[in-house]
């Protein structure tokens, strides 16, 4: 008969598999992280890895949506900061120190590898499309916070980011030496549009 564990037991747990799960992300990556390495790190069993996640998938799934939750949500509270005080220049700035801060995390190696493919391929469509759908509101929730920006475009410009986004899977054939000058080039050039829709 399984273990039962308390609220607080539980709680603990599922937080020390978070980290440990992070920490070998970072370390080997995704193929190269066993449930063996994990439960040796949490000092658990491997039977009780299961009652928390049916695979290391799912509790990767669950750190990636984690990181991808905080940085968005990170962005969102520095832009109701500003309120109406927001113009071109702050949010290129907002926008280049998000894509940054996924530029030098771990994640980025993730996805340059194709480890976070090969992972979403795993999961369950459901959990995927869940995500996707998320996400998709959460971009376009961003991009709405620019003043008077018109309802039919925030669609586009989600879609922008995401494109930009994508350039940094591609640094070396941009170029890495200018790479973040073009990032930054990029950014402003979309921002920009975003604000010329207030005079239209």
């Amino acid at each position: 008969m399984p273990k039962t564990f308390s609220d607080s037991e539980r709680a603990y747990i599922r937080e020390r598999l978070m980290e440990e799960g992070k920490a070998c992300l970072s370390l080997y990556g995704i193929r190269r992280t066993t449930v063996d390495e994990l439960v040796k790190r949490v000092k658990i069993p491997k039977g009780t890895f299961y009652l928390f996640y049916e695979s290391k998938d799912l509790l990767f799934f669950e750190i990636f949506c984690t990181l991808h939750d905080e940085m968005q949500e990170k962005l969102l509270a520095e832009l109701a900061v500003l309120e109406g005080d927001m113009d071109a220049d702050t949010l290129t700035n907002l926008f280049f120190s998000l894509y940054k801060s996924l530029d030098d995390s771990f994640l980025l190696n993730l996805i340059t590898s194709g480890e976070l493919e090969l992972l979403f391929r795993k999961l369950p469509p459901e959990a995927v499309k869940q995500h996707a759908e998320m996400d998709d509101f959460r971009v376009e929730e961003l991009v709405s916070l620019v003043p008077n920006l018109k309802a039919q475009d925030i669609r586009v410009f989600s879609a922008a980011m995401r494109g930009i986004f994508i350039s940094l899977l591609h640094k070396r054939e941009v170029g890495e030496e200018v790479f973040d000058e073009a990032l930054r080039v990029m950014l402003r050039g979309v921002v920009l549009q975003m604000f010329e829709g207030e005079s239209s």
